[in-house]
C-alpha cells in the first residue's frame, strides 16, 4: 500500500480541499429550491400540495439522476484526457456529451405521456396528491434539454480542475429558482405550477451561463483544430457508450431504492409522506455536501489514471476519506443540535412538525453511514471503472430490499427510515470490496 509523508499528506489534503470546497458550496445551493418549495407549500392550507411535489420529484429523480451519467461520465473521461494532455480529446468529450444530452432530451419530451402513465400507476397516493403531481410533471418536463446540457457543462469544467465556475453556475441557477419560487407562489398566488415553472426558467438561464464559461476556456483549444473524425471516433464513442450505460444502470437502481422508500412512506399516510420530504431535504444537504469530495475525487483520480500515476491516485483517495469523515462528523453534530429548528423552517403545521421530529435521529446518523459510499463513487467515476460500481449497486439494492421486508413490518415508519442507512452502508462495503483490484490496475509511474 502506498504511504505518504506528513508533508505530502497535508499537501494532498489542501489540494483536495481547494477543489472540493467550491463544489461543496455550490452543492449546498442545489437543494435550496426544494427547501423553499417545501417551506412555501408547507404553509398552504393543504398537505396535498407538498405530497404532490414530493411524488413528482421522485419521477424526476429517476429521470435526472438516471441521466446524471452525462456529468459523471464527462468528468471521468474528460479528466483522463486532460491528465494525458490530449486537448483534442478533452474537447471531443464535450461535443460527444452535448450530442447525447440533446438526443436524450428530445426523446424524453416525445415519450413524456407514457412515462407519466407508468409512474403515476406505480404509486399509491391520494387523488388530490396525484392531481398536483401531474400538474408539476407536465410543466417541469420542458426543462429537460437545459438540465441535461447543464450536467455536461458542469462535468466538463470539473474535468479541467475548475470547480469555481461550476459553483457560480449552480448558485446562479438555484438562487434564480428560489426568487422565482417566492414570486410565483407568494406573489402571484400560484401553487405547484409556479414551483415547476420557476425551475424550468432557472435551468435555461444556467445554459446561457454555462456556454459563457466554456467559451472562456478557448485557450485550451488544440492548435491542430478538431475534426468530425476525432469527435466521432468509433472506439471513443463506444467507450463513452459503455461508461454511460453502466452509470445509467447504477443510477436507475439507486433511484429505484429511493422510489421504493417513497412508495412505502406513501402507504403510511400523507403526513408521514410529507415528513419524509422534510427529512429528505436534510439528507440532500448532507449528500450534496459530501458529494463535493466525490467530485474532487473524480477530477483528481481521472487525471491520475490518465497520467498512469498510482502514487497520486492513492494519495488523493486517502486525503478525501480523511476530510470526508471530518465533514460527516460535523454534519451529524449540526443535525443533532439544531435539527428541530430546520424542521420548523420547513413547516408550521403542528402535526407535521411532531412526526418529522420523531424520525430526525436517522438524519443525524445518515452522514456517518453515507460518507464512505459518496467518496468511493468519485473514485470509480473518475477512473471510469464503472462495471464495478454497477455490480456494487446491484448487491446493495438487493440487500436493501431484503432488509425492508424485515424492517418495515417490525418497526413500521422507523423501519422505512432505517432502510436508507442500510442501503448507504451496503454501498460503502461493496465498493470497498472492489477497491484493491482497481488500485492495483493503475501503473506505478516511474521517475524520469
Amino acid at each position: 500500500m502506498y504511504h505518504v509523508s506528513n508533508n505530502d499528506a497535508w499537501s494532498w489534503r489542501g489540494k483536495v480541499w481547494r477543489l472540493s470546497y467550491p463544489i461543496i458550496l455550490s452543492n449546498l445551493f442545489i437543494p435550496l429550491p426544494g427547501i423553499v418549495d417545501t417551506a412555501v407549500l408547507g404553509r398552504l392550507d393543504d398537505e396535498s400540495y407538498l405530497g404532490g411535489v414530493a411524488l413528482s420529484a421522485v419521477i424526476y429523480s429517476f429521470i435526472y439522476w438516471g441521466v446524471a451519467f452525462l456529468r459523471k461520465g464527462t468528468t471521468g473521461l474528460g479528466a483522463q484526457a486532460y491528465g494525458a494532455k490530449d486537448m483534442q480529446e478533452v474537447w471531443a468529450v464535450l461535443f460527444r456529451a452535448i450530442g447525447v444530452a440533446v438526443f436524450l432530451a428530445i426523446l424524453l419530451i416525445v415519450i413524456q405521456i407514457p412515462i407519466a402513465w407508468l409512474s403515476f400507476w406505480a404509486f399509491e397516493a391520494s387523488e388530490q396528491v396525484e392531481l398536483h403531481a401531474q400538474t408539476y410533471y407536465y410543466i417541469r418536463i420542458w426543462g429537460a434539454p437545459a438540465s441535461f446540457l447543464n450536467f455536461v457543462f458542469v462535468g466538463w469544467l470539473l474535468a479541467l480542475q475548475d470547480s469555481k465556475r461550476p459553483m457560480i453556475l449552480q448558485i446562479i441557477v438555484n438562487l434564480l429558482n428560489v426568487l422565482l419560487d417566492l414570486w410565483f407562489v407568494l406573489g402571484l398566488e400560484m401553487t405547484v405550477d409556479g414551483v415547476a415553472l420557476a425551475t424550468v426558467i432557472a435551468e435555461y438561464s444556467g445554459v446561457i451561463v454555462g456556454l459563457y464559461f466554456i467559451f472562456g476556456r478557448r485557450n485550451l483549444w488544440p492548435e491542430t483544430g478538431l475534426s468530425k473524425s476525432v469527435i466521432w471516433n468509433w472506439q471513443k464513442v463506444k467507450r463513452m457508450t459503455v461508461v454511460n450505460r453502466e452509470l445509467f444502470i447504477r443510477s436507475l437502481l439507486l433511484m429505484f431504492a429511493f422510489a421504493y422508500q417513497t412508495a412505502e412512506a406513501a402507504k403510511m399516510g400523507d403526513t408521514f409522506l410529507a415528513a419524509t420530504v422534510i427529512l429528505g431535504h436534510l439528507f440532500h444537504i448532507c449528500s450534496f455536501g459530501l458529494d463535493g469530495f466525490a467530485h474532487a475525487n473524480e477530477t483528481l483520480v481521472g487525471q491520475a489514471v490518465g497520467a498512469k500515476d498510482r502514487k497520486t491516485f492513492s494519495a488523493v483517495n486517502r486525503a478525501s476519506f480523511e476530510l470526508g469523515l471530518l465533514v460527516a462528523l460535523g454534519m451529524s453534530g449540526i443535525y443533532y443540535i439544531s435539527g428541530d429548528y430546520w424542521i420548523g423552517f420547513f413547516t408550521d403545521l403542528p402535526e407535521l412538525i411532531t412526526v418529522s421530529s420523531e424520525y430526525l435521529i436517522w438524519m443525524v446518523l445518515m452522514p456517518l453511514f453515507g460518507m464512505w459510499c459518496f467518496i468511493f463513487d468519485g473514485i470509480y467515476f473518475g477512473s471510469t471503472h464503472v462495471v464495478e460500481t454497477r455490480k456494487a449497486m446491484i448487491i446493495s439494492v438487493f440487500g436493501y430490499l431484503l432488509s425492508m421486508q424485515i424492517l418495515v413490518p417490525t418497526f413500521d415508519e422507523h423501519g422505512v427510515m432505517a432502510g436508507m442507512c442500510v442501503l448507504m452502508t451496503l454501498r460503502g462495503l461493496t465498493q470497498w470490496y472492489y477497491y484493491p483490484a482497481l488500485r492495483d490496475s493503475i501503473p506505478i509511474r516511474k521517475k524520469a
